[in-house]
C-alpha cells in the first residue's frame, strides 16, 4: 500500500515553525517505516524541505512542492487543486491529511487527523474568513474520511457531537514528547553545569513556578497571576515565569500583574526556543497550565517527562494527559487554583510523589505507539467501505 501524507506543515528547522503540527507530522512520519509491514510512504512537503537525511529510505520518500506553499493561501490552493492530481498521478492507495482538512475531491480513501475544534469553541479567536473555512471544510472532511484520528478522547467526543460522526469511525492517537524532555541529573557534571548557566543567564530565582504557552484568554493566564498573588501574600518566595509569545487579548495578564504589584516577581521571557524548553521545565519546582480547552495538552506532558509536578485544568483533554499523576482543578476558581499550587509547593513528600508518578505517566505516551496506531488506521481505512453519513 502506498500512503501519501500531506506534510506541507512539516519543518525540520530549529525555529518557531518546527512546533505543534510540524512536530506531530515529523515525529510520526519518521517512525512509520519502523512499523512492520509492506506500506510505503510518500511525504508531500513544502518547497523548503527537499531532503530529510536519516529518514528517507526504501519505505519513505520526499516529494517537495515545486512552488511556494508556506503562505496559507498558497497552501490551501495546493491542497485543493494540486494534491488530488498528485494522488492520482502517484497511484496513492490512501491519503493522510493531518490537519483537519482534506481535498474536496480526491480519488483515494482518506485518513483525517483532527487536533481540536478551537474554531468552534472559541470562534472569536479567528477571523471571519478563517473560521468559516475551518468550520465548513473540517465538517465536510470529517464526514467523508474513511477514518478520523483524534488527539484525545475529549477531541473524539467533540468530533462525534459536532459533526455527527459515528464514534467507531474515530481513533484516538495520542501525541507524545521528544527524548530531550527528561529530568536533568544534578549529580551529572554536564547537566548541572548546563542548568546552572541557564538559570544564571535568565536571572531565575531559586524557586520557580513555570507556565509555557501562548498568552491569550483561552489559557487563563490572568487567573494564574491572580492565584499567584495569593501565594505571594502568604509569603511564598517563588518566582512566576510566564513563557510564551503574545497571542490576542493578552492585556488582562499584564493588568493582573500590575494590579497586584508583581512586576518584580513575574518574568516574561516571551517565546521560548525549542532547544531551551527542557531547561525551562527543569528549572521549575511546579508547572501550572490552567488552559480552558486543549485538543491535547502537550506542555503538561513535557513537564511530567522532565520530572516536574503539574497542576492543570479539569476540562477537555487535560485530565487524560496527566491522569492521577497531576492535580486537576477548576481553574475558573482562583482560590482553588492557588490552594492546589500551595499543596504541592509546601509538601515535599507530595511533590516527590507527583514527580515519580508523572515520569511513569509520561512514559506511556510514545511516538512509536502513535505511528503504530496510524498504520492500523491506514489498514482499516484501506479496506473499509465509504462512510454512511448521518444527516448534518
Amino acid at each position: 500500500m502506498l500512503v501519501g501524507i500531506n506534510a506541507q506543515k512539516l519543518f525540520v528547522t530549529r525555529d518557531y515553525r518546527n512546533a505543534g503540527i510540524s512536530r506531530y507530522i515529523g515525529s510520526i512520519a519518521s517512525r512509520l517505516p519502523e512499523v512492520p509491514g509492506d506500506e510505503r510512504y510518500l511525504l508531500y512537503t513544502n518547497e523548503g524541505l527537499r531532503r530529510w537525511p536519516g529518514v528517507e529510505g526504501p519505505r519513505l520518500r520526499i516529494a517537495p512542492s515545486f512552488f511556494p506553499t508556506t503562505a496559507p493561501i498558497a497552501r490551501i490552493l495546493w491542497e485543493q487543486l494540486v494534491l488530488p492530481a498528485l494522488a492520482m498521478k502517484n497511484g496513492l492507495d490512501l491519503l493522510h491529511c493531518p490537519l483537519n482538512v482534506q481535498p474536496v475531491t480526491v480519488a483515494c480513501p482518506v485518513v483525517l487527523t483532527i487536533h481540536d475544534l478551537t474554531f468552534i469553541h472559541y470562534p472569536d479567536r479567528f477571523s471571519v474568513v478563517k473560521r468559516r473555512y475551518l468550520a465548513t471544510l473540517t465538517r465536510y472532511s470529517a464526514r467523508r474520511a474513511r477514518r478520523i484520528l483524534a488527539d484525545s478522547a475529549a477531541t473524539r467526543d467533540d468530533v462525534v457531537q459536532a459533526f455527527g460522526i459515528p464514534a467507531d469511525r474515530v481513533d484516538v492517537v495520542y501525541p507524545a514528547y521528544d527524548s530531550d524532555f527528561r529530568p536533568y541529573d544534578l549529580g551529572d557534571a554536564q547537566d548541572a553545569a548546563a542548568l546552572t548557566e541557564f538559570r544564571r543567564r535568565h536571572g531565575l530565582a531559586e524557586r520557580v513556578i513555570f507556565y509555557q504557552g501562548t498568552l491569550e484568554p483561552r489559557k487563563n493566564v490572568d487567573r494564574l497571576v491572580h492565584a499567584y498573588a495569593r501565594l505571594v501574600e502568604r509569603g511564598l518566595p517563588h518566582q512566576l515565569v510566564l513563557a510564551g509569545g503574545k497571542g490576542w487579548q493578552y492585556e488582562a495578564i499584564f493588568a493582573a500583574i500590575e494590579q497586584h504589584g508583581l512586576q518584580r516577581r513575574v518574568l516574561l521571557p516571551g517565546y521560548v526556543p525549542r532547544e531551551e524548553q527542557p531547561l525551562w521545565y527543569n528549572s521549575a519546582e511546579l508547572f501550572v497550565y490552567p488552559s480552558q480547552y486543549e485538543g491535547f495538552g502537550l506542555p503538561p506532558l513535557e513537564a511530567m517527562a522532565c520530572g516536574v509536578p503539574v497542576v492543570t485544568s479539569n476540562t477537555s483533554s487535560l485530565p487524560e494527559v496527566v491522569g492521577s499523576a497531576g492535580t486537576t482543578v477548576n481553574v475558573d476558581n482562583v482560590e482553588a487554583l492557588a490552594e492546589a499550587m500551595v499543596a504541592v509547593l509546601l509538601d515535599p513528600y507530595k511533590a516527590q510523589a507527583m514527580r515519580e508518578a508523572g515520569l511513569q505517566r509520561a512514559a506511556t505516551f510514545t511516538w512509536e505507539a502513535a505511528a503504530d496506531a496510524c498504520v492500523r488506521a491506514y489498514r482499516t481505512a484501506a479496506g473499509a467501505p465509504l462512510p454512511a453519513l448521518v444527516p448534518a
